[in-house]
């Protein structure tokens, strides 16, 4: 049991999704946020531009969070932070 006043931090996890296309990055982090507790993190890693619009997306329909998108390299790069199902 936690005393009061501490927090459990969040988890954040890398996802490689080199070399995937369309719909499957956005297949790989829904399989992993179904693993995971409100609040961790996934850090997709793409080659697919197409991720910056399709991991956004599904996340907006399925109540999760995207906290950053960016392009580095020729990687596309989408940090989703895991909602709360309820």
């Amino acid at each position: 049991m936690l005393s009061a006043g501490l927090k459990v931090m969040s988890k954040r996890y890398i996802l490689d999704c080199h070399r995937l296309l369309c719909p499957m990055p956005v297949i790989r982090v829904q399989d992993r946020v179904a693993q995971l507790q409100p609040g961790d993190e996934v850090e997709a890693v793409c080659t697919d531009p197409g991720a910056l619009n399709d991991i956004p997306a599904w996340c907006r329909i399925n109540g999760h969070e995207v906290i950053e998108t960016r392009e580095q390299d020729d990687e596309y790069i989408v940090l989703v932070r895991v909602g709360d199902p309820d």
